[in-house]
């Protein structure tokens, strides 16, 4: 028999099913933290939230909850289900036929895929995990649809995937050659540069896309970082308890890149650190936007931000040059 979800406004409880032990969930970072299940769970939840769970059995393997009608569509935690309060946002699919290109590129035995907007760039993004936002978050229709209504510049997305992401998200001096010395001249030299660049990512990809721009700030000029796993350090393996060295560096040394969108969620254990880098801008006189949403370290929060994000960004209203 499945959990007792019920929902009274904003009032969430759980009663799990017998064989569960622990409750793992956004604001448990998942397996980093589960809560041993003695009693039934209550949370209050955001307005509007989205909020993904399931179960740890006595051997500590993850199990959905049985009588939860669908999927989360994690592609993490395939064993998350999810409850949604009323007014939830829903992801923006984009457009359905894409009027500009995807090409594919291979950059040092590295397979990318290339979006070529209708009209000529005026930016260009690389996007970190970019199969992720290719398939699941549907950049490019995403984009191609904010430029068809006037919302942003036509920009070129550049779909980077890591060969080992724990290791290449965490300050790897090789990924920045690569995507700062093969990349980026390849793409221009078989398409042509843009008149700016930029770097967007989501956790490990958004702490890598802030980084990178910190290091290159002669290269890129925009950063779009969703979630950043701020609390990563060099050769580390625990985002959940390290420090917050790049925020560390930021407020020592200046912030270097010249427009910036950072979002979060508020069901996520990166709210605080998050929100300690949007100080950090905000007092270096940074032009950013910050955003924070109902719903935790997922690709529902990603998906739902990346619309307002990309404006941010490349805005029909702000100069792209």
């Amino acid at each position: 028999m499945g959990a007792m979800v019920e929902l009274k406004g904003r009032r969430l409880r759980i009663l799990p099913p017998r064989e569960a032990r622990f409750l793992v969930s956004d604001v448990t970072g998942w397996l980093r933290d589960p809560w041993p299940l003695v009693r039934p769970v209550e949370l209050e939840l955001p307005r509007a939230a989205y909020f993904e769970y399931a179960f740890l059995d006595a051997e500590g393997r993850p199990f959905p909850d049985p009588d939860a009608p669908a999927p989360a569509h994690n592609p993490w935690y395939p064993y998350a289900r999810a409850v949604r309060l009323p007014g939830a946002a829903e992801p923006p699919r984009g457009v359905d036929e894409l009027l500009g290109q995807v090409r594919r590129l291979e950059v040092d035995g590295r397979r990318l895929a290339v979006y070529e907007p209708p009209a000529g760039p005026a930016a260009c993004l690389v996007v970190f995990d970019g199969v992720a936002y290719h398939r699941i978050g549907r950049m490019a229709h995403v984009a191609e649809a904010l430029w068809r209504a006037g919302r942003i510049a036509p920009v070129r997305l550049v779909f980077s995937e890591p060969r080992a992401r724990e290791r290449e998200y965490r300050f790897n001096a090789g990924l920045l050659r690569h995507v700062a010395e093969e990349v980026v001249p390849e793409v221009a030299a078989r398409w042509g540069a843009a008149e700016r660049r930029g770097l967007w990512g989501a956790s490990l990809g958004g702490l890598t896309a802030l980084w990178i721009a910190q290091e290159r700030p002669d290269l890129f000029a925009l950063v779009g970082a969703q979630s950043p796993a701020l609390k990563a350090e060099p050769g580390g393996y625990d985002a959940w308890r390290e420090r917050e060295l790049l925020t560390e560096r930021l407020a020592r040394e200046g912030v270097r890149p010249q427009r910036v969108a950072l979002q979060v969620g508020r069901l996520e254990w990166l709210l605080a650190p998050v929100r300690r880098l949007a100080a950090v801008l905000a007092e270096a006189d940074v032009p950013h936007g910050y955003r924070e949403y109902p719903s935790g370290h997922n690709w529902y929060t990603w998906r739902v931000g990346l619309a307002e994000g990309l404006e941010e960004l490349l805005g029909a209203d702000l100069a792209v040059r």
